[in-house]
């Protein structure tokens, strides 16, 4: 009979973890972004623009942007950007300068490599539930 009662609790744990497992997984991001250029050559002005989608005010928000050029990491910048209000935007920048970006920059006006972009950000933030 211990046995059983042991076995049953095992199971109930087990399934409990199972249906907990996904809602702590899908938590649904509250800003969406998108990534602006400025001039690009030896230094690299990136512009971002925050919305903030949800119904929730947000503060202590902070923006990080990793720089890339031909798949290398050159560079990197973060900056604060404060509160954003309820359904509200915010556009930020932040400038990226590098002796790897200057380094990229010359290789591409000498003719021997591209100059291909890309930045990956990451905003983080905290809000009052």
């Amino acid at each position: 009979m211990f046995r059983r009662l042991a076995a049953a609790a095992l199971v109930a744990a087990a399934a409990t973890t199972l249906m907990a497992a996904p809602a702590e997984a899908t938590s649904a991001q509250l800003i969406r972004t998108k990534v602006y250029w400025g001039k690009c050559e030896d230094t690299c002005r990136v512009k971002v623009r925050i919305t903030n989608i949800s119904r929730k005010n947000l503060f202590s928000v902070k923006l990080n942007v990793n720089l890339k050029v031909n798949g290398r990491k050159v560079g990197s910048c973060s900056t604060n950007v404060g509160r954003i209000a309820a359904r509200k935007v915010r556009h930020v920048g932040c400038t990226v300068r590098t002796e790897r970006l200057s380094d990229a920059w010359d290789a591409y006006v000498d003719g021997r490599r591209d100059f291909d972009l890309y930045a990956s950000t990451r905003v983080s933030y905290r809000y009052y539930r």
